[in-house]
């Protein structure tokens, strides 16, 4: 079974005005890393609106309704907060990334591709249940794991996020949610300011661990390894949720850790082998950070030839 990409064009019209980090451009050097000749056994689908029932599982109705009735006319702004905004075609972006993340796990769930990688903005781990912030609208991921579980009857569903920043809001939404686990590595004392070993969770299962500013590949690998990893295979999930992330890059202007391209091939390499070993392969990965636009591509290219096998 071949990886397959979902995407779709209106995640390049989420326009977030001059000079923001979180901006199409990133999108669009991540889909031309993957139109090389390496690539052309990805399966590659539009991706869907996500449904209110899907949107539901993760964030309350009046988060959903203020988001969405906050669009504004063509040319125009909406500030949720200075970081985080709307402009006319974010409302549909939002809705097909949380959509492309529902439909890989169904596609993957009925064993219609190996695993597959969400190429879509906006990102989403730092949106809470009742909140936007951090530039993304919705959790992809959360409302991904939450369908898996809901939708599938997976029991144990994982969400591994090495983004550099904290996903606080995953970590808010699955606090109290039976059969998930989130784990995550991330730089301390970043944005948003959470994340602390000693938060593991109330009925959901938090797994944190935080790196000092300027830790690079060697202690990463071992941290990641001996931690993330080892109480992932404990945990022996039966599907998993990636939030990829890739500005702990060394190159990354929004963060201090230093890591390399190949650490993003190496990272999602240890997860697959868990993947195959517990969870039948069943992966699915979704694009959260990364603002340098060449280290970007670099990385996404190395996380997605891992999900290919290469």
């Amino acid at each position: 079974m071949a990886t397959l990409l979902f995407t779709h064009p209106v995640c390049l019209q989420h326009d977030t005005g001059d000079y923001h980090p979180e901006c199409a451009d990133r999108l669009k050097a991540v889909l031309a890393s993957l139109e090389s000749e390496e690539f052309m056994m990805l399966l590659r689908e539009e991706a869907p609106q996500a449904s209110r029932e899907q949107l539901l599982r993760a964030h309350c109705s009046h988060h959903v309704d203020h988001v969405l009735s906050s669009v504004p006319e063509p040319g125009e702004y909406f500030h949720i907060d200075p970081d985080t905004l709307l402009s006319y075609q974010s409302g549909d972006a939002a809705l097909r990334s949380a959509g492309a993340v529902c439909a890989a796990v169904d596609a993957v769930a009925a064993k219609q591709a190996r695993n597959a990688f969400c190429a879509v903005r906006p990102p989403g781990h730092h949106a809470e249940r009742d909140a936007a912030m951090g530039f993304c609208l919705f959790n992809n991921a959360a409302i991904g794991a939450l369908h898996a579980r809901d939708a599938h009857g997976f029991k144990r569903v994982a969400i591994v996020d090495f983004d550099v920043h904290h996903g606080n809001g995953t970590q808010h939404i699955l606090w109290d949610e039976p059969g998930i686990m989130y784990a995550s590595t991330h730089q301390e004392h970043a944005y948003p300011n959470t994340g602390l070993a000693e938060e593991t969770g109330g009925v959901g299962r938090m797994v944190n661990v935080p790196l000092p500013a300027g830790c690079a590949s060697d202690d990463f690998r071992q941290a990641f390894a001996d931690i993330l990893v080892y109480k992932l295979r404990e945990y022996a999930p039966d599907f998993l949720i990636i939030s990829a992330g890739f500005d702990a890059h060394a190159s990354d202007p929004l963060a201090h850790l230093r890591l390399k391209t190949s650490d993003f091939k190496w990272a999602t390499e240890q997860l697959l082998d868990v993947a195959q070993e517990t969870a039948g392969n069943r992966v699915v990965s979704v694009l959260e950070g990364g603002y340098d636009l060449n280290a970007l591509a670099a990385s996404v290219k190395e996380h997605v030839r891992a999900l290919m096998g290469m």
